[in-house]
């Protein structure tokens, strides 16, 4: 995206064509708004059926040099022609056509320079279909568009839709456009014009026609001889004889020596002959980063249009059939108001500052006390906004050099602006080169959801992106044979899509790098294996994170199979609105797989009480209709779930393999570092389970490898880091050795405190008074980690914690038999 520079934004507005509101398709769904179907073609704010563009604008257009009265020079007639022509071809290289030149579509900037408006109203209104007014005017339209009487009605059962014009119908509109800057057809009225265009057709000699018509040879005479040949190819009756447009325009002009004379023009950065900024840094930001931020300033395109429709009360007429030619010029003022305190060096941060992410200014207090404010007015400050846009801007300029500095500010924030994801590579010739049109088996349960999906939003289902929707999901389809459409893909697709909407080849290679780190397995043929591991896990980090939840919901049947399928196999896209996504995935993605597991559970104690109060029949018609989440406490509460689970007590046999990392070994960094990795195998990770054996057991297991990581141990130099302790002083974990009085004392991990596993419950489950349990109970808001020779008496002993409504209580895989080649165990010296 350019700069602002020296342009202002304009804002132009027009009415869709409404619907019937009591017709509905042939899926029986309603008919998709016009509205919804020009959002889908160009992402813009809808407000009922009015559309509003908000775009580059200057105020000087072609029409201020017509009115000077006077021809203008045939250097700058061939300079406005070429850079026309620059702009079109670039038009028609995308597949569009501007349809609606005129002088007030050819702006000016301070250079003179052209810069083409309005061109993407005839393609986003499907050629003039969705729209009640014609496209474009009829005294710059060609002679094969009058002749189709568009302009006489829109009405399909009175005149057959027009066909879509093509590149050759701007080569007109130019070829006039050019005819009135050399003062030809200024003057000359629009019936003379039709009659002019209609003998043309009999004479197929622009001269000879101006000539015998209006007396202009004399004028036309007096143009070099390359401005004729120009103004000769543009206004040829015959489209095919006009100018080429498809293959080059430019070539034409070069290659007959017309644009020689233009070698004395300025140069493209002669910028500095405009008015002196004055230190304006805002001019040096994107369009579209000026936008975003004068809409946080309080912008409203709301209010602009309905003072503009109040100038015009009363004036009698139905706007919707209407083409509103008007350009509101959005007033920056406010924006530059608020903006004012802030220092030069927040557009220019230096990327080795400790202190990047906090904003510079002269209120550099209030902008850094924003960073601990909630998120939704973090992201509704504007100079904060401004901040964190200018470094990301910076730093991702800078990738892969400031990865880690990347995923550094990723954890405090990402604005909202910058969701949309960046390309890597050859995407494009990559997702060209998938076959996205054989039929295959999926093709209709695809057909089915996609109109299902999302609904709520105007971008995903108008026609455009249900189309988009196919292509992308057919494409992740087809590309990994031995995987599988299934119910929910394409929820999972939306927020790839939405924010690469005009770029779907990068939504696909988004999603499938998404899919194998937090759904690995889950789209196979047969994935009943692997979503039974996965909702046995989280029953299990329910049980260590809230047990009493756990118990509750187990007495009365409500498993998570029973609502947690959605969660996980959409990843919360079917959930959540997607402006909750946005927010939950800028979190998630920093995480490891791990991390949904911890959404889930914080979704769950946000409905906790009510939980606890209800009845199986009750949490069925609760979780049917979901209550309202607050999102952001969602966030909040995950994180901190996530810094208090063990790393291997998510061990899932079905997760995405890792590849060893040497650097991270011995390492515990928290979700607040970019060092977190999944878990890679050692001989002291977790060891795999059938099931059968994983779904007996109610809490989780840990590697050896976790229980050194959080103890107080010494041993070989890869196995030192730092203790982990919680505010009070107390280690974070308490070991528990459950073997009998007889064998402790002769291998024991230091710190551990010893509770015989028959001496501990009694006949009804309750825990029996005795100093051990009191130490235990002095630690029951930290990790407990259950230790014995005899894995079954470890597992029931952490279920009858459980049951007594222990939390973070969790068994070491292996036992001790699995301690004893770490070296770590130690024997007490005999006290004398």
């Amino acid at each position: 995206m350019q700069p602002l520079r020296d342009a202002e934004l304009g804002a132009s507005t027009f009415f869709a064509s409404p619907l019937p509101h009591d017709v509905c398709g042939s899926n029986g769904l309603p008919l998709t708004p016009n509205s919804f179907k020009i959002l889908g073609r160009f992402q813009i704010l809808k407000t009922h059926e009015r559309l509003v563009i908000v775009a580059e604008h200057y105020e000087k257009s072609l029409k201020d040099l017509l009115k000077q009265g006077k021809a203008v020079s045939p250097e700058k007639v061939l300079q406005v022609a070429y850079e026309v022509l620059e702009g079109l071809e670039f038009m028609n290289k995308h597949g569009m056509v501007h349809r609606a030149l005129s002088p007030n579509s050819v702006l000016l900037d301070c250079e003179g320079k052209v810069k083409l408006a309005k061109f993407g109203l005839y393609h986003m209104t499907d050629h003039g279909a969705d729209v009640d007014f014609p496209i474009g005017y009829p005294s710059y339209l060609p002679p094969e568009v009058i002749a189709q009487g568009c302009f006489y009605s829109s009405d399909p059962s009175i005149i057959e839709a027009p066909l879509p014009s093509g590149p050759k119908t701007d080569v007109w509109s130019l070829g006039v456009l050019l005819f009135e800057l050399c003062q030809i057809l200024q003057n000359i009225n629009i019936n003379e014009r039709m009659k002019f265009i209609i003998t043309l057709g009999c004479m197929d000699d622009i001269i000879t026609v101006l000539d015998e018509e209006h007396g202009c040879l004399d004028t036309i005479k007096e143009l070099p001889e390359n401005v004729q040949a120009l103004l000769r190819k543009c206004l040829t009756f015959l489209p095919s004889k006009r100018l080429p447009t498809v293959l080059s325009p430019l070539s034409f002009l070069y290659r007959n020596k017309l644009y020689e004379t233009l070698s004395h023009l300025p140069k493209l950065f002669m910028r500095l002959c405009c008015a002196d900024d004055g230190g304006n840094y805002l001019a040096e930001r994107a369009i579209d980063e000026v936008y975003h931020l004068w809409c946080l300033a309080r912008g409203d395109l709301e209010k602009e249009f309905i003072l503009e429709d109040a100038e015009s009360f009363g004036q009698g007429r139905d706007r919707s059939f209407l083409l509103d030619d008007t350009t509101v010029t959005l007033s920056l003022n406010q924006l530059k108001n608020r903006l004012k305190y802030v220092a030069g060096k927040t557009y220019y941060p230096l990327l080795e500052d400790e202190q990047s992410s906090l904003p510079q200014s002269n209120s550099s207090n209030e902008l850094s006390a924003t960073i601990t404010l909630p998120l939704i007015i973090q992201e509704r400050d504007t100079e904060y906004q401004l901040t964190r846009i200018v470094l990301f801007d910076r730093l991702l300029k800078a990738y892969p050099y400031k990865k880690n500095q990347i995923w550094k500010e990723a954890r405090v924030d990402i604005p909202p602006l910058l969701l949309e994801g960046m390309p890597g590579g050859d995407i494009q010739s990559k997702y060209d080169g998938i076959d996205k049109d054989t039929p295959i088996p999926s093709d209709r349960q695809i057909e089915v959801d996609i109109p299902r999906c999302h609904q709520y939003d105007e971008l995903l289902s108008s026609p455009q992106g249900q189309i988009k929707f196919r292509q992308v999901l057919k494409a992740w389809v087809v590309s990994h044979p031995d995987l599988v459409y299934w119910q929910g893909l394409d929820s999972l697709c939306a927020p790839f899509l939405y924010l690469n909407f005009s770029n779907e080849a990068l939504a696909y290679p988004c999603m499938s790098a998404f899919i194998p780190k937090y759904l690995y397995n889950f789209f196979l043929k047969d994935n009943s294996h692997v979503i039974q591991e996965y909702l046995t896990v989280f029953s299990q980090i329910i049980a260590f994170h809230d047990p009493e939840l756990r118990n509750h919901l187990n007495e009365i049947g409500f498993i998570p199979d029973l609502y947690a399928i959605p969660w996980f196999l959409t990843m919360f896209t079917h959930v959540f609105p997607l402006h909750k996504i946005f927010h939950l995935w800028d979190t998630l993605l920093l995480g490891n797989s791990s991390f949904p597991f911890c959404i889930g559970v914080a979704i769950l104690q946000q409905l906790r009480d009510r939980l606890l109060a209800s009845g199986f029949n009750k949490c069925i018609l609760l979780f049917s209709d979901l209550p309202e989440i607050d999102i952001e406490r969602c966030v909040r509460e995950s994180i901190n779930l996530f810094c208090w689970t063990p790393k291997s007590a998510t061990y899932h046999q079905h997760a995405q393999p890792n590849k060893p990392d040497s650097n991270s070994f011995g390492k515990t960094p928290s979700y607040y570092s970019s060092e977190y990795q999944d878990l890679t195998k050692t001989d002291l990770s977790r060891e795999p389970l059938k099931l059968s054996e994983l779904k007996a057991e109610v809490s989780q297991r840990i590697s050896v490898e976790d229980l050194i990581d959080l103890c107080e141990l010494s041993g070989p130099a890869y196995f030192k880091t730092p203790v982990k302790r919680a505010r009070t002083g107390k280690p974070k974990i308490l070991a528990v050795d459950i073997r009998s009085l007889e064998e402790y004392p002769f291998s024991l991990i230091p710190g551990s405190i010893n509770i015989p596993y028959t001496s501990t419950f009694g006949p009804e489950g309750e825990l029996l008074q005795c100093p051990a349990t009191s130490t235990l109970a002095g630690y029951r808001f930290r990790v407990i980690v259950i230790l014995s020779s005899i894995m079954k008496n470890a597992t029931t002993f952490a279920a009858h914690l459980v049951k007594v409504n222990f939390p973070r209580v969790c068994v070491l895989d292996g036992g001790m038999n699995k301690m004893k080649f770490t070296g770590l165990l130690t024997v007490p010296s005999p006290q004398i």
